[in-house]
């Protein structure tokens, strides 16, 4: 009993260190209207040591929810973790404009300003966290 009691001590410790190291930017962000007027959802996860992000949600400029053929692509890849709220060296592709762009992305509280380049062409948005 006592060795099962320890295993189940040992097994919630490192549940919660897991936990605890969690990445601020991994959740939930809401991204600024694009230019057709619609805003998404896009969740962002560790993909290894980087982090990826997949859009779960998409939205009219009213609000209203509707089904896109974008729902559950990988919208954000390959983003670099280098301290103090920066990330670099990512990919994002951009559904209206169906561009990829070279980006970065820098975390400020509850805000995730996203940038990036294709040529001499660059974008910049504010996104917002959406939990």
């Amino acid at each position: 009993m006592k060795k099962l009691l320890t295993a189940a001590f040992a097994l919630g410790l490192s549940m919660l260190a897991s936990g605890a190291h969690a990445d601020p930017v991994e959740g939930r962000w809401r991204t600024q209207p694009d230019d057709n007027g619609n805003f998404g959802v896009i969740e962002i996860s560790a993909c290894g040591n980087r982090f990826c992000g997949v859009l779960i949600e998409s939205r009219r400029s009213n609000g209203e929810a509707f089904q896109s053929e974008n729902q559950g692509r990988q919208i954000v890849w390959d983003m670099e973790p280098r301290g103090s709220g920066q990330y670099r060296n990512g990919q994002i592709w951009a559904p209206d404009r169906d561009e990829t762009y070279r980006s970065r992305m820098d975390l400020a509280g509850d805000r995730l300003t996203v940038a990036g380049c294709v040529l001499f062409i660059c974008r910049e948005q504010v996104w917002t966290r959406a939990d």
